[in-house]
């Protein structure tokens, strides 16, 4: 029940039919007593340079969830970006600080992280190849270097969008092995597909799936409820794997703590949603 209490997250963005934030979140907060809510706010790109300050000035506001086309956007209008989201180049959280200092955040590659090391991987000293390097494909690349990797191939139809992103991680991390232009998975121990393809039964394979090794970590970022064409050919060729909505709930764990929401599971946030 909302009432002169409840305190506000906005999850911004557009179009809002989507959303899927407030059927996991306001469950959760129901049942754990928490006095907040997730409010879709349908906020178009020419309007948000204007709104976000304003809407920070609110005195019962936690935070802030960005989600298309905002993302990208809303690095260049906060104050602070973490190391994470510079090298991302966007943000889908941010935050106020008690002096009035917006601080964004990028947990997208942080969810792909956590849902990992739930399955018993750790990324550290592994080789890992991301195809796609818009703002998803750049955050999974950002948490991976972050999670110590040793080495990341990166690929996308547009080649200067992975060198871009390659440039950014080298200024944070000089020591990790990079390199572009390839969606071969030989070798790679963590292959992501980063892509929109497998949204559609008929999309062909972001990468040669008969070249996946057994022993490879298969994840990827297309929310669907059943496996992807790729995840069905990984699963087929021996390989572990990671759902597009796994990694959804895992990073939502983050979000809640980086907000002062406290502690919550995967599993427990999964058996009280409503999806």
């Amino acid at each position: 029940m909302i009432s002169g209490t409840t305190s506000l997250i906005a999850h911004v963005g557009y179009p809002t039919a989507g959303f899927r934030s407030p059927r996991i979140y306001n469950p959760w907060f129901a049942q754990q007593g928490i006095d907040a809510v997730v409010m879709p706010m349908g906020v178009e790109r020419p309007l948000w340079p204007d709104l976000i300050r304003p809407l920070f000035r609110l005195r019962n506001i936690i935070g802030a969830l960005v989600t298309m086309p905002l993302k990208v956007d809303t690095a260049a209008l906060v104050d602070d970006l973490s190391v994470t989201a510079r090298i991302a180049g966007a943000c889908n959280a941010v935050r106020a600080t008690p002096e009035g200092r917006l601080q964004g955040e990028m947990f997208d590659g942080e969810g792909f992280v956590a849902g990992m090391r739930r399955a018993g991987r750790d990324p550290a000293g592994l080789r890992a190849l991301v195809v796609g390097a818009g703002g998803v494909g750049s955050a999974i690349a950002a948490s991976l270097a972050r999670a110590g990797v040793a080495a990341l191939a990166l690929h996308d139809v547009n080649a200067g969008a992975a060198e871009a992103l390659a440039a950014r991680l080298r200024q944070h991390y000089p020591a990790l092995a990079l390199s572009t232009g390839s969606t071969d998975p030989a070798g790679h121990d963590i292959v992501v597909n980063a892509t929109p393809l497998g949204m559609n039964e008929g999309d062909p394979l972001p990468l040669d799936a008969t070249l996946l090794a057994p022993t490879s970590f298969v994840g990827e970022v297309v929310l669907r409820q059943e496996p992807t064409p790729l995840l069905r050919a990984a699963i087929a060729r021996g390989c572990q794997v990671q759902q597009g909505e796994d990694m959804l709930f895992e990073q939502i764990p983050a979000y809640l703590a980086w907000f002062g929401l406290g502690p919550a599971t995967p599993a427990q946030l999964r058996a009280v949603a409503q999806l």
